[in-house]
């Protein structure tokens, strides 16, 4: 019996790439972009940077071993897709407990597999990353066309997968307490501060500067995040009015939100950083880390000229700005993810390092 491709991905320039359907089957427009790493499908399932996002993962199996409670990055997973090459519907781990095609159907997730995600990746990687429509295998190309040219893509990514209210973590045994910006927080964060003994509060992306003020904290931490950091002003706003205040901590989103804070300005990449084997070279050190990522935008070095703010990591692919520091303002961020999982843990030093400026803090006041 011959079955046919039931599903196709149909892009700005007419291509259309025809698959196989698992997950839901719902009708969508989303942004595509790709993924470069082997393994850690359920984390990137449930990263709520990739909303609104398909990912093209490049490795060609997945599914294999199936998803595990304790894996999960958030509780309601938002990216829109994933687009692979073979998809495996029965796992062969012990932990599993659903398929991911289970998991993405209960949250309206698409996936396609059977593509040609070589070639497709080729394409995002030579052209950049497009919008693209997720269909059924019969509709009219025409249509599918129009569709694409009506779209804009969605500017409010970062208050849909925030927190709406305040909650806790960790029982901080070491005395510390930090307020963690929610912007789309990746789980494995506030594991990574509660196992060094934090307490940590998590509050939403639009909390004021007095309502951060008024916790006491120890220390401010800036999260990760989907879409363009310049859609999230009041959060720049608070974190402008924070500076100096207590030790700061920004990752991925965090990162490009402190640069604008200061003044700096950010960019969106030609097809952004998302894997787990990014070179970055610590400039103070020599040391050369491989790090997990995942962001569109970056940070214009030049921008940085008039503010107090000094690279300290680069991208050795293409040299672009993969951290900063202000020594007065006891900030310092990173564009690449140090609590990555699963893995690499090349970088998770720099949570000690929050721990270290925070401590100092404490005995200085």
């Amino acid at each position: 019996m011959e079955y046919r491709p039931n599903r196709k991905i149909v892009l700005e320039d007419g291509q259309e790439y025809y698959g196989y359907s698992f997950g839901s089957e719902a009708e969508k427009i989303l942004e595509l972009v790709f993924n470069t790493s082997m393994v850690g499908y359920q984390e990137i399932l449930s990263d709520p940077s990739y909303t609104d996002q398909a990912v093209v993962m490049t490795y060609p199996l997945v599914g294999n071993y199936g998803m595990a409670a304790d894996d999960y990055e958030t509780e309601t997973p938002t990216i829109g897709a994933l687009i692979v090459r073979q998809y495996t519907e029965e796992p062969s781990s012990f932990r599993a407990e659903k398929s991911l095609g289970e998991v993405m159907e209960q949250y309206g997730i698409v996936g396609i597999s059977n593509v040609d995600t070589r070639k497709l990746t080729r394409s995002i990687r030579d052209h950049g990353s497009r919008i693209a429509l997720l269909t059924s295998a019969d509709a009219p190309l025409e249509a599918s066309l129009q569709k694409l040219s009506e779209f804009t893509l969605p500017t409010d990514s970062v208050p849909r997968v925030s927190c709406r209210e305040p909650w806790e973590a960790g029982q901080g045994n070491n005395g510390l307490r930090v307020v963690a910006i929610d912007c789309g927080i990746k789980l494995n964060i506030v594991r990574s501060l509660v196992k060094r003994g934090c307490r940590v509060t998590i509050v939403p992306w639009d909390t004021s500067a007095d309502a951060i003020r008024s916790l006491q904290p120890d220390g401010i931490f800036i999260s990760n995040g989907p879409g363009d950091p310049q859609d999230v002003p009041e959060t720049i706003g608070s974190i402008r009015s924070l500076l100096g205040f207590r030790p700061i901590f920004g990752i991925c989103l965090g990162h490009q939100i402190l640069s604008l804070a200061y003044g700096a300005q950010t960019y969106k990449l030609k097809f952004g950083h998302r894997g787990g084997n990014h070179p970055v070279k610590d400039l103070d050190t020599g040391r050369i880390e491989i790090t997990s990522q995942n962001h569109s935008y970056a940070v214009d070095e030049k921008s940085m000229e008039k503010t107090p703010l000094v690279v300290t990591h680069r991208n050795l692919l293409d040299e672009t700005v993969e951290g900063m520091r202000c020594e007065r303002d006891r900030v310092f961020s990173v564009q690449y993810h140090p609590e990555s999982s699963p893995g690499p843990q090349d970088s998770t030093h720099l949570f000690d390092r929050f721990i270290r400026l925070m401590e100092g803090g404490r005995n200085h006041a």
